[in-house]
């Protein structure tokens, strides 16, 4: 008679709907060391508004709302709204420096079309 063994299951990696670069992972924990108190984690999120519809915010929160997403990237919380989210799906986030600024990059694959700026959407 021959038994049978189950394979052990392996765990599934899931990757975030929003992902963060680890240069802008350490930006943001570098601002957030100079808040005081200091913050639980960031938010991100689209509102309305801009030459296109949208624009991204981002923003220290303290506690997550009842419809938050929460992301954890190397400790890092990232407090994402369940409507923004919508919007942010495989977008990735970096923070960029070069000789003419520097700030936060959102890389959105749902925009459809950007202003001349650079900070607002549409989709």
């Amino acid at each position: 008679m021959a038994t049978s063994v189950a394979a052990p299951e392996i765990p599934q990696t899931k990757t975030p709907p929003v992902t963060l670069t680890d240069t802008a992972v350490g930006k943001v924990r570098e601002i957030m060391a100079t808040q005081d108190p200091l913050p639980a984690g960031l938010r991100i999120g689209v509102v309305g508004g801009g030459c296109s519809g949208f624009q991204y915010s981002m923003s220290f929160e303290n506690q997550a709302g009842m419809m938050d997403k929460v992301f954890n990237f190397d400790g890092l919380k990232v407090f994402v709204d369940a409507t923004s989210l919508m919007y942010l799906n495989g977008c990735t986030v970096d923070y960029v420096e070069t000789l003419e600024a520097a700030g936060f990059k959102f890389d959105n694959p749902n925009t459809k079309s950007t202003c001349g700026c650079g900070s607002s959407f549409s989709v």
